[in-house]
């Protein structure tokens, strides 16, 4: 296990995130990972710490309205979602592009269908 750090451009929103060094990342084409093209890895909410940023945390949600896209109000920037997965689990979606010093790409890219969902 390893603990990175991530933010949004501007550094208003500050977050850590616990987990295996990730080996493979999604990438979605539902239409907001699509246009944003975000590259995605999960981890348990349990793992994940906000340690900044709060208070400049927008909340957008769409469809079935069961992922919370969280963005930077300053700098629009995405760096993590969270819901639940199919069994109810607490879930944080890490955006790898706004992860500090993470080599993306070592990385494997598995396509997702969120458009179809």
């Amino acid at each position: 296990m390893k603990t990175y750090e991530g933010s949004c451009h501007c550094g208003a929103i500050r977050y850590q995130v616990t987990m295996e060094p990730p080996t493979k990342a999604m990438s979605c084409n539902c239409s907001i990972c699509r246009r944003t093209g975000a590259l995605l890895v999960f981890a348990p909410r349990s793992a994940f710490t906000l340690v900044s940023g709060e208070g400049a945390l927008g909340d957008y949600q769409f469809g079935k309205k069961r992922i919370h896209h969280q963005f930077c109000r300053t700098c629009g920037l995405r760096p993590f979602a969270h819901g639940s997965d199919g069994k109810g689990n607490e879930m944080v979606a890490i955006n790898l592009r706004c992860v500090h010093d993470f080599d993306l790409d070592g990385l494997t890219v598995e396509k997702f269908d969120g458009a179809s969902m």
